[in-house]
C-alpha cells in the first residue's frame, strides 16, 4: 500500500511540474513579446528625442543669429565650428587635388 501511495504521490508531482513548466513557457513567451514591443518603443521615444534636440540646437542657433541675448554665444560659437569643418574640408580637397596632379604628371 505504501509503494501505491509513493507512486500516486509521485504521478501528481510530475503532473503539477508540467502544468508549471506550461504555464511558465506561456508566461516567458508573454514577456518575450512585452519586451520586443518596448524595445520598439524605446527606439523611437530616443528617434525622436534626437530629432527633438536637433531642432532645438537649430531654433537656438537662428535665434542667436536674429540677435537673441541669450544664445548668441551659442550661435557664434556654432558658426565659428562649421567654420573650421569647411576649412578642414577644403584643406583636405586641396590637398588631394595636388597629390593626384602630381601623380598623374609621373605617368
Amino acid at each position: 500500500m505504501a509503494d501505491k501511495s509513493v507512486i500516486t504521490d509521485l504521478g501528481n508531482r510530475i503532473r503539477q511540474l508540467i502544468d508549471d513548466h506550461k504555464r511558465l513557457s506561456a508566461l516567458c513567451a508573454e514577456l518575450t513579446a512585452e519586451n520586443g514591443a518596448l524595445k520598439a518603443t524605446n527606439r523611437t521615444l530616443q528617434e525622436h528625442q534626437k530629432a527633438l534636440e536637433t531642432e532645438l540646437s537649430h531654433m537656438q542657433l537662428a535665434a542667436g543669429l536674429a540677435g537673441d541675448d541669450r544664445n548668441r554665444d551659442k550661435a557664434r560659437a556654432r558658426v565659428n565650428q562649421l567654420m573650421r569643418e569647411v576649412d578642414k574640408c577644403i584643406a583636405l580637397l586641396s590637398n588631394s587635388d595636388t597629390g593626384s596632379d602630381s601623380e598623374f604628371a609621373r605617368r
